[in-house]
């Protein structure tokens, strides 16, 4: 993520179904106008439209008064992503808006981090654009954080993101599908691999833990307490705030060939899974 210069009032609608949690926001530049936030068992195709709508309300925006939409491309339900991609290409286009497609593993990892670490939305900027590289490098001074989407049979949706407290989070791994047991292999693989001043200082696991637990807590021994494993259902103020983040720094998708991220699993694994 880049830091953005300022520039005239930006109001962005946000919104994300890729979980059982509808997500809504309204935002004026990196501010909450109003959030709308449902747990609708993934069916979100009853709700989308008159959530988005009451939040519109709340914030006393109108439709036409909107500079842009940012919508959650997944990974995660297949449906739900459907629904919201398709949602935000009907309004972008109706409307003649800009439009940008966010992961929604970004936002999930935003959320459970903040919540975690008790950070208000309001405390969290972007980082400085010299520091959105991704080196490699890592520093005992950041979290790393892991958002988890359940994908059945053992595996999740995941990311890899670190971050320092008061700054949006950096991404360190790409958004996949992964076999929970392998993941979590890997990722003790790769603290080991760092010194000390490279690693964490806390490891979050965050979103939907809880059937996948036991093997978040595989990594106890290696990290003892700066392991932390908590549920979460997504937000809309993260959603906007990652939005924001996006859509300042002139991140657009093409109305017409923005895509969900149904993100697939990796051949080597899906053939191991297949033979398990």
């Amino acid at each position: 993520m880049n830091n953005h210069e300022q520039q005239p009032l930006q109001r962005l609608l946000a919104f994300d179904t890729s979980t059982s949690s509808l997500a809504v926001a309204v935002m004026e530049n990196d501010r909450l106008l109003a959030q709308v936030n449902i747990l609708a068992e993934r069916n979100h195709s009853a709700f989308l439209v008159t959530a988005i709508q009451d939040c519109l309300d709340a914030a006393g925006v109108s439709r036409n008064d909107l500079d842009g939409i940012a919508v959650g491309v997944g990974p995660g339900s297949y449906t739900g992503i459907r629904i919201a991609v398709t949602t935000a290409k009907t309004l972008a286009w109706a409307l003649q808006l800009p439009v940008t497609g966010l992961s929604s593993l970004e936002s999930t990892a935003l959320g459970g981090w903040a919540n975690g670490t008790k950070q208000d939305a309001t405390s969290i900027k972007p980082l400085p654009a010299e520091s959105n590289v991704d080196d490699g490098v890592t520093h005992s001074d950041e979290d790393w954080i892991i958002p988890l989407v359940d994908a059945r049979r053992g595996q999740v949706y995941t990311a890899l993101f670190a971050a320092r407290e008061g700054n949006l989070p950096r991404r360190l791994e790409k958004d996949a599908v992964r076999l929970m047991d392998v993941w979590c292999q890997e990722l003790a693989a790769k603290i080991m691999t760092l010194t000390p001043e490279q690693r964490p200082s806390a490891v979050w696991f965050v979103g939907e833990t809880a059937q996948h637990e036991a093997a978040a807590e595989e990594l106890r021994n290696l990290l003892g307490e700066s392991l932390h494993i908590m549920s979460y259902e997504l937000e809309g103020i993260w959603v906007g705030l990652c939005g924001a983040d996006h859509f300042l720094t002139g991140e657009r998708a093409d109305v017409h060939s923005l895509e969900p991220n149904y993100t697939q699993l990796a051949e080597a694994e899906a053939v191991r899974l297949r033979n398990a």
